[in-house]
């Protein structure tokens, strides 16, 4: 028992975890990089420590030589819909499975809240919340001339499209995921795309994600119907790329993570070729994902210096499209809502909210038990509506719309 011990001890210094942790670590590591089938439990664990799973290879974000630092706010009084009852956090965290909470109004930290164990220094997978830092970096590229817009068609940066059914379709169809090009993003599903793209061997001189996309067939003339297909965002992941000549990592910590004031390194992490993939997998701390959400409300500026083009967050964050649902549509990647709202949303229950009209971000990280979420989400929708609820009481305005 004593060797077992020493021996922990020793493998986990190594990786920087105390023995209790390193054997937790050897009990619950994933055995494959398909985070869609990992268990709950390899879950809790490995979406904290994905630096440390072997079939996982990433990129860093190094964070700058200052931090943007949130003022400290009073605490938010939250009420349940009813208006009267106080919201019941302990069991919305609970619920969620929530590990990491923060509410900001006027750039000052309201509300935090952390649960399973995690802490404020602790980083989280992203999952499709990246999304909106890809397209962010689609926007920036435009705006350093890299791209000269999102009508360009995709095939003008990636000729191997030439002749497929992305023959015709513009930057802008992908990023609003209305490409026309058939998709199944069913994570439950092993022979779904989403499931399949990342196991795919590329040709030669190719990203996995292109070898990918090009052999898959249109069922819709582009513009013409929305989709949600991850595939498109590590499209948009691979156009930077190769528009820029950079990883995603490395453009994302030179405009942004460090710029900004990030509190801490970040991490990407990188498909079977070496390549990031543009809709998946950031990691961050809570207040980091809070801080990209207060550089998108900041009007897209790091160090006083703007990021993007002057229209871009115009059209990136209020609807595109619609997805079918009343009051709810698809911008540049990001989820609208009516009220002029929006949020970054990934799968598991990661979350970015902002609202611009009342000047809130909110970061929420946690571990949905299944990737079957709607009734989660929609709880989730119900705190963003009882924060916004509490900043208008706080400012004595009644009937402002809020999400629905």
């Amino acid at each position: 028992m004593r060797k077992m011990v020493g021996a922990a001890i020793a493998a986990g210094a190594v990786l920087g975890l105390g023995a209790c942790d390193y054997i937790k670590f050897a009990m619950h590591l994933p055995k494959d990089r398909n985070v869609l089938f990992w268990s709950v439990e390899q879950r809790d664990f490995a979406f904290r420590h994905l630096e440390l799973i072997p079939s996982l290879k990433y990129n860093t974000m190094k964070r700058g030589p200052a931090v943007h630092a949130f003022g400290q706010g009073a605490p938010l009084k939250l009420n349940a819909a009813d208006g009267a009852a106080p919201f019941d956090m302990d069991r919305f965290m609970t619920h969620q499975r929530a590990v990491a909470l923060q509410v900001v109004v006027d750039d000052k930290t309201r509300l935090t809240r952390f649960g399973m164990g995690y802490g404020p220094t602790d980083r989280w997978t992203s999952f499709s919340v990246a999304k909106s830092f890809t397209s962010t970096l689609l926007g920036a590229a435009i705006r350093d001339g890299y791209i000269k817009s999102v009508d360009q068609q995709v095939k003008e940066i990636i000729p191997a499209f030439a002749g497929t059914a992305y023959d015709g379709v513009t930057i802008r169809q992908i990023l609003t995921m209305t490409s026309g090009v058939k998709w199944n993003e069913d994570y439950a599903d092993p022979n779904s795309d989403v499931a399949k793209f990342d196991k795919v061997m590329p040709d030669p001189g190719e990203e996995a994600i292109v070898t990918y996309m090009k052999h898959l067939p249109r069922e819709a003339a582009p513009g013409t119907k929305w989709v949600y297909k991850t595939g498109e965002t590590n499209l948009i992941g691979a156009i930077v790329m190769r528009a820029t000549h950079k990883s995603l990592a490395q453009y994302l910590g030179e405009k942004v993570w460090a710029p900004y004031g990030m509190e801490a390194d970040g991490f990407w992490v990188l498909d079977t070729t070496g390549k990031e993939i543009g809709g998946c997998c950031i990691s961050g701390t809570i207040g980091d994902y809070a801080r990209f959400g207060q550089f998108i409300l900041d009007g897209g500026k790091a160090g006083g210096k703007p990021v993007l083009p002057e229209d871009w967050l115009a059209q990136a964050t209020t609807s595109r499209v619609g997805i079918g649902e009343p009051g709810r549509g698809y911008g540049y990647q990001w989820w609208t809502f009516d009220d002029g709202s929006f949020s970054a949303r990934g799968l598991f229950g990661q979350a970015i909210f902002v609202d611009p009209r009342r000047h809130i971000v909110i970061a929420i990280q946690a571990d949905f038990p299944t990737s079957k979420e709607a009734g989660l989400w929609e709880e989730r929708v119900g705190l963003f509506r009882a924060v916004q609820q509490a900043v208008d009481a706080e400012a004595g305005v009644q009937g402002r719309p809020t999400v629905r």
